[in-house]
């Protein structure tokens, strides 16, 4: 079974996301554990959740000096994640500090490092009125332009909507595309939302699936929705 759809396990505090997890023994589904549930639990919950066999994408999106990135990337590096990231906002020496921090470790050389592009949560009229990117330029544009940067920093990929994907793809670089939906599930606070198929189509790497699962009424039948609609 390819493993390429992550939970998005946006929990409010372990016991929730074990009691959760329990459903899945035995799939071992590739999980991604983000900032409310690591500064709640902090690094041990990582640790214990490596220990039980899960691949885990930590989704901390660090953006800040490029010193600073080097450091803490150095103490992530540590906790031996599959898959982490930085926002690409931070420029080409950030993102190369990133991963010098991440190889100062021997299991942080094995993590891959992926940037932030532009959120699914943010679109043309965003990046227009609020972020004052030029009018003449739109979401995928400017998603197009910091991947490169993230590929010039020697990234290996980046986070983007599944409606970039088959543009990193030619890029060389791996897509973890959050903003899936099953047909018929509600947006929520997501504006470029796809479907796992759409994604698929678009050649993306990962689909980073949350509330299509977590809220279903059979959150693993829902899973298993997902990897049949990514991988068929």
């Amino acid at each position: 079974m390819n493993n390429n759809v992550i939970i998005a396990c946006d929990f409010e505090n372990k016991e929730i996301l074990m009691n959760f997890l329990k459903d899945f023994e035995g799939l071992n589904p590739f999980i991604k554990i983000g900032m409310e549930m690591y500064y709640k639990e902090g690094p041990s919950l990582v640790r214990e959740l490596k220990s039980k066999g899960f691949k885990i994408f930590l989704d901390l999106k660090l953006h800040d000096i490029p010193n600073t990135v080097k450091s803490a990337m150095r103490q992530l590096g540590e906790l031996g994640v599959d898959i982490t990231n930085v926002h690409a906002e931070g420029g080409i020496q950030m993102m190369k500090a990133a991963r010098e921090g991440l190889d100062m470790t021997e299991s942080g050389k094995k993590t891959k490092l992926i940037a932030v592009t532009v959120l699914t949560s943010i679109d043309d009229e965003v990046l227009h009125k609020e972020l004052l990117i030029d009018n003449t330029f739109t979401v995928s544009d400017v998603a197009k332009h910091y991947a490169k940067n993230a590929k010039k920093a020697g990234l290996d990929g980046v986070v983007c909507s599944a409606f970039e994907a088959n543009i990193m793809s030619d890029l060389g670089l791996i897509s973890v595309c959050p903003g899936i939906r099953l047909d018929g599930d509600s947006k929520n606070d997501q504006k470029r939302v796809a479907t796992p198929r759409l994604a698929k189509e678009n050649k993306a790497s990962y689909i980073v699936v949350g509330r299509s699962i977590t809220k279903a009424l059979n959150p693993v039948e829902a899973y298993k929705k997902c990897l049949k609609e990514f991988n068929d």
